[in-house]
């Protein structure tokens, strides 16, 4: 109980510096004030809806990101805090905090030895979500496309009818990729869905309201799905694959 006592405390100092110094951009609606999943769909959707209704061919490509809260590494999470200016004291008890953790495993009766964990942001806990949004916050960083985040999950929009599109969404998958390679995450998308939106049903698009819209699309997405395969890292993230 003190523990959690301790991180509640931490954390309204956290978000009190990261809404001054916009740590957190706005395409992330997870986590944060006066946004959920229902702001990161309709976020998703208008910019998708004013590209159709200038009859330009979109696409949505939506990226995964794979085993996510485990693969954060703590010494580049606290770099990280770091460079957002926090305080000396706490990025000192933040990483003492997660630099304690151990783990072992039990198989049969049998107990392996303590281990101390390098990397991950143990779930369930009051800070967790909000380390994990100063981790992923500078991977938008230079993009070019629209982009909405929801925790792990991203999608990145764009009209492809023109090669200037087309050559906007590959570097966009390329920095984010370059990201991915940075922040040594070995396996980074764990699904790719593409959405071609101008073959979205009218009847979703004319929807009455917004649950209505939201229970026509959801069966109407299944309909849109291209492709939907497991992304390497070392394969690479290309457009014409898609």
């Amino acid at each position: 109980m003190p523990g959690k006592i301790m991180e509640q405390i931490l954390l309204e100092t956290m978000v009190r510096h990261m809404e001054i110094k916009e740590v957190i951009t706005d395409s992330q609606h997870d986590f944060t004030k006066g946004k959920s999943c229902l702001t990161n769909l309709v976020a998703c959707y208008d910019g998708v809806t004013a590209l159709a209704a200038k009859g330009r061919a979109t696409d949505t490509i939506s990226l995964d990101l794979c085993k996510a809260f485990d693969t954060v590494l703590h010494n580049i999470l606290v770099s990280k805090l770091e460079r957002h200016g926090f305080d000396g004291w706490t990025t000192w008890w933040i990483r003492n905090w997660l630099d304690d953790c151990t783990q072992g495993v039990m198989v049969i009766g049998s107990m392996s030895k303590w281990r101390p964990v390098r990397s991950g942001i143990p779930q369930g806990l009051v800070l967790g979500l909000a380390l994990f949004n100063i981790f992923v916050s500078d991977m938008d960083s230079g993009i070019e496309c629209i982009l909405s985040k929801f925790a792990d999950d991203t999608e990145l929009c764009d009209a492809v009818d023109a090669l200037e599109g087309r050559d906007a969404i590959q570097r966009d998958l390329n920095r984010i990729e370059r990201w991915a390679c940075v922040n040594l995450i070995k396996k980074f998308f764990s699904t790719r869905v593409v959405r071609h939106w101008n073959r979205l049903p009218r009847e979703a698009v004319g929807a009455p309201s917004l649950e209505v819209f939201k229970a026509r699309l959801d069966g109407a997405l299944g309909n849109l799905v291209q492709q939907r395969v497991s992304l390497p890292m070392a394969g690479g993230l290309e457009l014409d694959d898609l």
